[in-house]
């Protein structure tokens, strides 16, 4: 006579929960695919300003994954909390919506790229629910560094970062016996007058350091370490540039004006970005706790 088992059911409490988890994911995969459709003419445009060139928020490609994996980071350790959507992502997501409609009417892309950024806290509210979005407000914030900022807003800045290089390598080139006049945003040196541009301001190097020095700061474990990287990340961009433009005049003044027509223009450029960055990244780097050093 064979022996029948009767295993016993599954509790419906459980089947339930699997079959919501299986729907949310469902859910979530097609919302993700409408919104990339809706968004595909904005994300188009935010990777040609990336990749304009080196001055222009040339940062904003590395921001949308440093976003994910600190959201991954901040998650893991929530994974067995139970999934339940909030409504307040409703919240969010109607006004990120309405921001896009309304580029749709005026094409600035500047405003959709920005509902993005407004959007996704809304996504998150939706979809993982409050406590998980809680744990990664500070990473979805991240993602505002990725918005290139219209020139128009930043003109000003601009000319005062110009006068700033201006006046400090005016300031430090009679010391590597080389004779300058600084006027406005120009050096008059002997072989003829260097105009310092926008090009030259420094600005793309203080917002990519900024956006470093703010996500360095978030992954540190000394609140001294974070407070030293965020206060030093302006500073740092502005003295790397200065030294650019130093570097800049002396290589005009003795080799010649043409050079400042060749690679070296641009190259000295990423030479701002590997002198401030690397220095943020270790001033903010997790500090071994007294346990680690025992």
């Amino acid at each position: 006579m064979a022996l029948v088992v009767d295993s016993p059911a599954p509790p419906a409490a459980a089947v339930s929960a699997t079959r919501t988890g299986a729907l949310q994911r469902i859910l979530l995969f097609l919302v993700g695919i409408e919104l990339i459709v809706l968004y595909a003419p904005t994300i188009n445009w935010l990777v040609a300003r990336w990749t304009m060139s080196v001055w222009h928020n040339a940062h904003g490609f590395l921001i949308p994954p440093l976003v994910a994996f600190f959201a991954w980071q901040e998650l893991k350790p929530l994974r067995s909390l139970p999934r339940s959507g909030s409504a307040w992502g409703f919240l969010f997501l109607l006004p990120a919506l309405a921001m896009h409609a309304v580029d749709t009417g005026i094409h600035s892309q500047i405003l959709s790229a920005a509902s993005i950024v407004v959007a996704l806290p809304g996504l998150s509210l939706l979809f993982l629910g409050v406590e998980r979005t809680r744990a990664i407000a500070i990473p979805l914030a991240f993602s505002a560094f990725m918005l290139p900022i219209p020139l128009m807003l930043t003109e000003r800045l601009h000319l005062v970062l110009r006068h700033i290089a201006t006046w400090a390598a005016g300031a430090a080139l009679p010391w590597l016996g080389v004779d300058v006049f600084a006027e406005g945003t120009s050096l008059q040196l002997g072989a003829g007058a260097l105009e310092v541009g926008d090009a030259c301001s420094g600005f793309s190097t203080l917002y990519a350091a900024i956006a470093v020095a703010a996500l360095t700061a978030y992954s540190s474990n000394s609140w001294r370490a974070r407070i030293v990287t965020l206060l030093a990340a302006v500073p740092l961009a502005i003295g790397a540039n200065v030294l650019r433009v130093v570097l800049l005049a002396l290589l005009a003044q003795t080799q010649g004006f043409w050079i400042i027509d060749t690679w070296v223009h641009p190259a000295s450029g990423m030479l701002t970005f590997a002198i401030a960055l690397p220095i943020i990244l270790w001033l903010g780097a997790p500090k071994p706790t007294a346990g680690a050093k025992a």
